[in-house]
């Protein structure tokens, strides 16, 4: 596993204080409240916590394609790409039209998107091939031959077997495991530098999930891909990635190298998420550790830190009244959380739901 890539390098995605709102009849749902991030070349950044933390709702905001009720409100994505004249600039997604003429070009080129769940992504009524072949003539200047040749190959580079036969089959045709590789194959169609793959594992059966797993790494070897890989598994998190971010209630409470993270967790959701792993060096029938509670209602956030409903650390008066920020423990590391930084005396009456 590589270190990580601060050595240096220049993040080729920036996420700052990234807020993406739902804006229902019922109330607004802060989906994504203040995420921050970096994501660096040739590595994998995965982005992990329980389902409705605000995972995938970041990927799309990245990419721009939110529900019609929800909109990005607040913060920068800045994505590190070349020009028409081949020189490196540095582009912020936010200000860009979702459908205008580079954000398209961006998303499904630049930045390519797997599906959570490829059944509901594909369309039914046409072949694999097609919906393959229509993305890669969207961003390459390919005859119809020259784009079924390259969906054979993609397929082939994915390890579908008998592509050739494959590429003129229909979505149901295939089973979960082919489903997910014809999905990892659409999304390199546009050959991006960066991919997100939201749960790709998701369903599958645990040979599967090792063979999609195996997939993604070795085309990072290949192709020299970023891999953005969210995730609730933390055994996942601590076989594929590099760097980690830990997400609750939309807001990022760690991030840090997967190694300093796993052997040295700082914020209190992070180490019940970490203490909820089985463990083969656990005696017979102990009873699995589970995290206290469960998410709040989105129109019902609780006031102060989002997790301290649920925390064994709970300090009344501090974390009820005030919002911890992401703050730096380390050179690589930081945390969100009253324990490693206290709010200010002065702050005391500036009590902010932020």
């Amino acid at each position: 596993m590589m270190q990580s890539a601060q050595n240096g390098a220049e993040p080729i995605l920036s996420v700052r204080n990234l807020k993406t709102y739902f804006f229902q009849d019922e109330g607004v749902v802060r989906a994504v409240d203040g995420a921050s991030f970096d994501m660096y070349p040739g590595h994998t950044l995965g982005i992990v916590g329980e389902s409705g933390c605000g995972k995938s709702v970041t990927a799309l905001s990245v990419l721009q394609i939110l529900a019609r009720t929800a909109r990005i409100e607040e913060g920068e994505i800045w994505l590190r790409r070349s020009n028409d004249n081949g020189q490196a600039e540095r582009i912020d997604l936010t200000k860009l039209d979702a459908d205008g003429k580079t954000m398209r070009s961006i998303r499904g080129g630049e930045i390519g998107l797997v599906f959570q769940e490829p059944m509901t992504s594909f369309s039914a009524f046409h072949t694999v091939g097609n919906q393959i072949i229509e993305a890669v003539r969207l961003h390459q200047a390919l005859n119809k031959q020259q784009a079924r040749e390259k969906a054979v190959e993609l397929l082939r580079m994915v390890g579908v077997p008998q592509p050739e036969r494959r590429i003129d089959e229909y979505p149901f045709q295939l089973s979960g495991g082919l489903r997910q590789r014809v999905m990892i194959a659409m999304a390199l169609s546009g050959d991006p530098d960066i991919l997100i793959a939201d749960e790709p594992t998701t369903a599958l059966d645990v040979t599967t999930q090792a063979q999609i797993l195996d997939l993604l790494r070795s085309l990072q070897e290949q192709e020299g891909l970023s891999i953005i890989l969210i995730t609730h598994d933390m055994g996942v998190i601590a076989e594929m990635v590099d760097d980690v971010v830990v997400m609750y209630l939309g807001r990022v409470v760690e991030r840090g190298p997967v190694d300093d993270i796993f052997h040295d967790p700082q914020h209190p959701y992070t180490k019940a998420l970490l203490r909820s792993i089985p463990s083969i060096m656990a005696s017979p029938r102990t009873r699995l550790s589970t995290i206290t509670g469960s998410i709040p209602h989105p129109y019902n956030r609780p006031q102060g830190c989002p997790f301290y409903p649920r925390c064994p650390d709970f300090m009344p008066g501090i974390c009820d009244r005030h919002v911890p920020g992401l703050q730096p423990s380390s050179d690589q590391r930081a945390v969100s959380c009253f324990l490693y930084n206290k709010p200010e005396p002065a702050a005391a009456a500036d009590i902010s739901q932020g």
